[in-house]
């Protein structure tokens, strides 16, 4: 499959973690379908970025924990770029930081409404365009985790560790049902990044006070996480399928 051939799906586009994927995907040759809940200005600033690489680029507002919405997107994708064969699972929100006793029922659900139920609706439409079983010529999936996952954020976001270990689990059994099928299925884990998530959790310099306990001594960046999503996305990778790669300089 050559780069110019690859149409690419990345949720959470319009910011942060997902727009620098969808910018460095673009730089490797993929049209990118822009998914974003909110910021209607951001995705259409990513759109405007990827364009500047050479490809085409369609941003589509969604709410990734709704079917129909999700079947809008791939089909608006698939009318506008032509068939998909990648997807980045990257949509995810956190709600507020706090103990987790005092984190509501509604926060709880939202976070496995959005990181979880959200990443497999999208995830089932994308392997039903790109599994040879189904008519498809095979792809690639990069679902977006988080360190979260095995260090369990206690006093943080324990539900968001818990849908980000799910997420994991997701990749795992998902590279081994499709694999024979022609899609990679693997996972990325980010530690701490410099996006304005973490001041949507309530803490803008969250970031810089974990780089105490990071080993090289700083938060990431987002080109740096999407480095690593490209490569999984790349041919490069060809015999990497279920991996979950950690990109937290060392946490």
């Amino acid at each position: 499959m050559s780069p110019q051939q690859r149409v690419t799906v990345v949720t959470g586009g319009g910011r942060g973690i997902g727009a620098a994927v969808a910018v460095r995907l673009a730089r490797a040759g993929h049209h990118i379908g822009i998914g974003y809940e909110s910021g209607r200005d951001s995705a259409e600033q990513t759109a405007r970025a990827v364009r500047a690489e050479g490809v085409r680029a369609v941003p589509v507002q969604l709410d990734v924990s709704v079917e129909d919405q999700v079947d809008r997107l791939f089909d608006v994708v698939r009318q506008e770029l032509g068939p998909v064969t990648g997807l980045v699972n990257n949509a995810g929100v956190t709600g507020p930081l706090g103990r987790f006793t005092q984190t509501p029922t509604t926060v709880m659900r939202r976070v496995l409404d959005v990181n979880l139920l959200g990443a497999l609706l999208c995830a089932r439409r994308a392997l039903l365009e790109m599994s040879t079983r189904h008519g498809g010529e095979g792809g690639c999936v990069v679902n977006i985790s988080s360190g979260a996952a095995t260090l369990g954020a206690p006093g943080e976001y324990v539900h968001y560790a818990a849908s980000k270990a799910a997420v994991d689990a997701m990749t795992v059994g998902l590279a081994k049902e499709f694999g024979p099928e022609g899609v990679r299925v693997n996972s990325v884990q980010p530690g701490a990044v410099l996006t304005d998530m973490h001041a949507a959790m309530g803490d803008p310099d969250r970031a810089w006070r974990k780089a105490e306990t990071i080993p090289l001594g700083r938060p990431g960046e987002p080109h740096e996480i999407a480095d690593a999503v490209a490569w999984l996305m790349s041919d490069e990778s060809s015999f990497t399928t279920g991996a979950v790669l950690r990109v937290s300089g060392g946490a």
